[in-house]
């Protein structure tokens, strides 16, 4: 299968679109010598292990949760570990891709997975994601004759090849027509421009910013109110069986106890807390948090669970594994690696 297909694929099931604007997400590395993708290896994180493990399989394509380059690279060199995996992933014609914060934040992904382990319940999104409107402008202005509104929408049309305007013409009760107009960020300054030229757009002429549309069920975190409320002990088995562990941390809110009700509980896989602060709830559950951002929680009678960072994502790959396979063909093999772990461990 092709590279360009499988990449298709990986946007209808998550778009990249839903990624934070601070993340880098998307085909990271791209060899050279193109092949066909026969294998491809999902870890949360890229590491020596785990491209030992790439290699072993005779690899192509490496989906790696978060993304091995993030900030930008002056130069490729051994001495720093990142780039020598991504040199070594080029050497072997291996492809990296990164889906991370569209995981996170696309409807049934990372955090959705996350808060089922408690049980079903009413879910909202702690940090809705917006769509990207086609239209971000709004200009409203008013004409005195049809002729100068055709004259207008016709020099408009030519500035900028009639393909992001949309305008909308209503008659008041005096003899002036108004003229509502959506129009493109790079559609705005030509557009005007040209209304500049008139004089009677001119006194009227207003420019209003358009706001982008919530996607639903989209975004960063969520906050389920349970359908059966549940006590912090059962809270705490409950994780352990989803997540795969033998031991969490736990900080007990203000006056709480095992034994206290959660009724809601909100989640935020990774490092949750700027998503979380603020957010009233019985419990918060994430990967980590700072000493103090655990204080301010429990001081507001906020119970957390901490699992270490990508304890708190991982079990999604085997979720992801099953919806990525069912839409490729069958002599494409999709494995999740076995040497990707924390790093973190008790001891």
């Amino acid at each position: 299968m092709d590279l360009k297909e499988v990449l298709l694929v990986m946007e209808q099931l998550a778009p990249l679109s839903l990624a934070e604007s601070w993340d880098n997400v998307g085909l990271l590395l791209e060899p050279s010598n193109s092949r066909p993708v026969k294998a491809i290896l999902l870890t949360n994180d890229l590491t020596d292990a785990v491209m030992e493990e790439a290699e072993a399989m005779s690899c192509d394509l490496i989906i790696s949760y978060h993304p091995p380059l993030f900030r930008p690279i002056k130069r490729l060199v051994q001495k720093d570990w990142k780039q020598r995996l991504a040199i070594r992933a080029l050497e072997a014609g291996i492809a990296i891709f990164s889906p991370h914060t569209s995981w996170d934040s696309v409807k049934g992904g990372v955090n959705d997975w996350l808060v089922a382990g408690l049980g079903s319940g009413q879910m909202s999104v702690l940090s809705p994601a917006h769509g990207g409107a086609s239209y971000s402008h709004k200009l409203e202005f008013a004409v005195k004759s049809a002729e100068e509104l055709k004259a207008i929408i016709d020099e408009l049309k030519a500035c900028d090849g009639g393909t992001s305007l949309q305008y909308y013409v209503g008659r008041s009760y005096s003899s002036e027509i108004h003229v509502s107009m959506a129009c493109s960020g790079s559609a705005l300054t030509p557009s005007v421009q040209t209304l500049l030229r008139h004089n009677a757009a001119t006194q009227s002429l207003s420019i209003l910013n358009l706001g982008k549309p919530p996607l639903p069920g989209h975004g960063q975190g969520r906050l389920s109110v349970l359908d059966e409320p549940i006590n912090i002990e059962t809270a705490i088995q409950k994780m352990k069986s989803h997540l795969g562990l033998c031991h969490l941390r736990l900080a007990l809110g203000s006056g709480k106890t095992l034994g206290s009700s959660v009724c809601t509980a909100a989640v935020c896989a990774g490092s949750g807390a700027s998503v979380l602060n603020g957010v009233k709830a019985d419990l918060y559950i994430t990967g980590e948090m700072s000493h103090h951002e655990v204080l301010d929680a429990v001081a507001k009678g906020t119970s957390v669970i901490l699992s270490d960072h990508s304890n708190s994502e991982r079990g999604f790959l085997s979720v992801f594994r099953e919806r990525l396979a069912v839409r490729l063909p069958d002599s494409v093999a999709v494995v999740v690696s076995r040497a990707d772990r924390d790093p973190l461990q008790v001891v």
